[in-house]
């Protein structure tokens, strides 16, 4: 890796960097971000900004809201920023109804807020799996059962599209992520159908390591796995807001829902993660001995 693992683009940066849409795409439309101060959220917040949404991120801390709310507007974008915590389905109602009320639409949402921590399965509290579990199962949940509410009360077509990651493989020393991401994925799934008459599409963008802040809250041993896909290389933010921006869009992905589009360098068909390193028993270091 020749990149530093732990930073991204400045917000500059990601005003600037070249994307595969025509400007307008989302001209007169309003999206809502979930986790929108993070480093993918931010990226995302910025690319649907550029292509013309208008732009609501929420998130558990006022302070980092009103500084992304101040850089986007710096960048010409229309943005509000709405304090709000996913694992309070309070919260996430009085969210919904503020942004109809006071942008007077809702296009798409996009459910980026999450969170873990690596641990051994043991070392693993109640109150550790319940905030995780919470976080990235209740919390879209949450999002996706009351934006659809208005959506149905109203007969508007929308959109959905959920961060999650790898699933269907083991996911060592983050066992509660990967419990909740396969059931987020299975969630999105089933309500795609169901919603479906609605005119409610549901995609995932399963996304692999890419180059961010976040990425400090693995320990060194985790590092190796960082490149470990057929690229041999980190993902970026900005790879995901494209994969975001592709499949939010009724213009550019209208026939495509119950998706999971990973983003990944190809970690889905071979690679391996340890968010904790890779234990001596996985080893292999000496050629077969086939006698």
């Amino acid at each position: 890796m020749t990149l530093d693992p732990y930073s991204s683009w400045t917000d500059n940066d990601l005003a600037s960097l070249p994307h595969g849409f025509r400007s307008d795409l989302y001209e007169g439309q309003v999206a809502v971000v979930t986790g929108g101060a993070g480093g993918i959220g931010r990226a995302i917040c910025m690319l649907l900004g550029r292509l013309g949404a208008q732009v609501v991120a929420c998130g558990r801390d006022q302070a980092k809201l009103d500084e992304l709310e101040a850089s986007l507007e710096g960048q010409g974008i229309n943005a509000l920023t709405i304090q709000a915590n996913v694992r309070e389905p309070e919260e996430v109602a009085a969210l919904v109804d503020t942004v109809w009320d006071r942008c007077g639409v809702l296009d798409l949402v996009v459910n980026n807020a999450g969170g873990q921590f690596a641990a051994p399965a043991m070392d693993i509290s109640p109150k550790g799996w319940a905030a995780v579990v919470e976080t990235n199962l209740y919390g879209p949940w949450y999002v996706m059962q009351k934006a659809a509410e208005s959506w149905i009360q109203r007969e508007h077509a929308g959109s959905i599209v959920n961060i999650g990651t790898i699933t269907g493989r083991a996911s060592i020393g983050i066992p509660h992520t990967a419990a909740a991401r396969a059931g987020a994925e299975g969630l999105s799934a089933s309500l795609s159908v169901e919603w479906a008459p609605h005119q409610i599409r549901i995609n995932t963008v399963a996304v692999g390591v890419v180059r961010s802040p976040g990425l400090v809250n693995y320990p060194q041993e985790a590092r190796p796995s960082f490149d470990h896909n057929p690229q041999r290389r980190l993902g970026d933010v900005q790879d995901v807001a494209q994969a975001v921006a592709f499949l939010g869009s009724p213009a550019m992905a209208s026939f495509v829902t119950g998706e999971t589009f990973h983003v990944a360098g190809g970690e889905q068909v071979w690679g391996e993660y340890w968010a904790l390193g890779k234990p001596d028993y996985f080893r292999i270091d000496e050629k077969p001995d086939f006698g």
